[in-house]
C-alpha cells in the first residue's frame, strides 16, 4: 500500500511497483531475519532472502518460473541491500519496505512492551511525529516532495536523519534486546534442526532420489524458507517433542 501510494503520486507504473512490492518477500524464511541468518549459517555459500525471492518466482513456483518482467525480477532482487534497484519503481518498492519495517517494527514493540512511546527519539518525534499513521504520512510526503523528476527514489536530509534515528534505536533498544535475542536463539534453533533432520533424512521430506531436483542442501533451505512460523514450530513440534509432553 505504501509503495503504490507513492507510485501514484510521482506518476510512476503503479502495476510495476507492486508486482514487486508483492514478490519482494516471498523468499523470506520463518522468524524473519532470524530464520535468515539461521539458514545462512548453515547452507553453504550463504542464504539471502532476496536471492531466495528470486529463486522462487524464477524456478520454484513452476517449471520455467511465472516469466515476469526483467524490471520486475531487478526489483526483487535489489530491494535491499546498497545497490539500487534499475527502476524507480524497484527504488520506490526499496524506500517503502524500510518505512514498513521500521514502523511495524516500532509499533511490535510498544505492544510486547518492550518500548514505551516516551522511549521513541524526541529528535524523531519531532520531525516525524510520534504515532504510527503521522510517520508513515511524514515519510511518504516527504519522499514524494524530494523524488519528484529526479533520476532517484529519496528523502530529505532531515527526514532521512530522522528516519535513520528510529533505525538507530530499535537496533539498540529491540533487535539486540535481551529478551528478544533469547527468542532469537530459539527460533534459530528450530530451523537449524529442521535442516540438519531434512539433509540427513532426504528421502524422507523430498522422496526418491530421481525426484530431486538438486542437492539435498539446496532442497532443505527451498523447503524450509517456504514454511510459516506456525508450521516451521508445528514441524519441529512433530519431529522432536514426544507425544504427550507438548501439552
Amino acid at each position: 500500500q505504501i509503495a503504490r501510494t507513492i507510485a501514484r503520486a510521482l506518476c510512476l507504473n503503479e502495476d510495476l511497483t507492486e508486482a514487486i512490492a508483492l514478490g519482494h518477500d516471498l523468499g523470506h524464511t520463518p522468524f524473519g531475519h532470524s530464520g535468515e541468518r539461521a539458514l545462512a549459517a548453515m547452507f553453504p555459500g550463504g542464504f539471502k532472502h532476496n536471492e531466495q525471492s528470486l529463486r522462487v518466482v524464477e524456478i520454484l513456483e513452476k517449471p520455467g518460473g511465472i516469466n515476469l518482467t526483467w524490471e520486475v525480477r531487478d526489483g526483487i532482487l535489489h530491494h535491499t541491500g546498497k545497490e539500487l534497484p534499475a527502476t524507480l519503481e524497484g527504488q520506490v518498492t526499496k524506500i517503502a519496505d524500510r518505512i514498513a519495517y521500521i514502523n511495524h517494527d516500532i509499533d511490535d514493540a510498544l505492544r510486547g512492551g518492550i518500548i514505551a512511546l516516551a522511549d521513541i527519539p524526541a529528535s524523531s518525534a519531532e520531525v516525524l511525529g510520534n504515532r504510527h499513521n503521522a510517520r508513515i504520512n511524514a515519510m511518504v510526503q516527504d519522499i514524494v516532495a524530494n523524488s519528484g523528476q529526479k533520476p532517484r527514489i529519496m528523502m530529505s536530509n532531515r527526514v532521512e536523519k530522522a528516519t535513520d534515528a528510529l533505525r538507530s534505536f530499535l537496533f539498540a533498544r529491540v533487535y539486540i534486546n535481551s529478551e528478544a535475542k533469547e527468542e532469537d536463539e530459539k527460533a534459530k534453533y528450530i530451523l537449524k534442526q529442521l535442516f540438519l533432520h531434512a539433509v540427513q533424512n532426504p528421502a524422507e521430506i523430498f522422496g526418491a532420489a530421481e525426484q530431486w531436483y538438486d542437492t539435498v542442501e539446496r532442497m532443505a533451505c527451498d523447503y524450509i524458507a517456504g514454511m510459516t512460523d506456525r508450521y516451521a514450530i508445528a514441524q519441529y513440534r512433530k519431529l522432536f517433542i514426544p507425544h504427550g509432553w507438548d501439552r
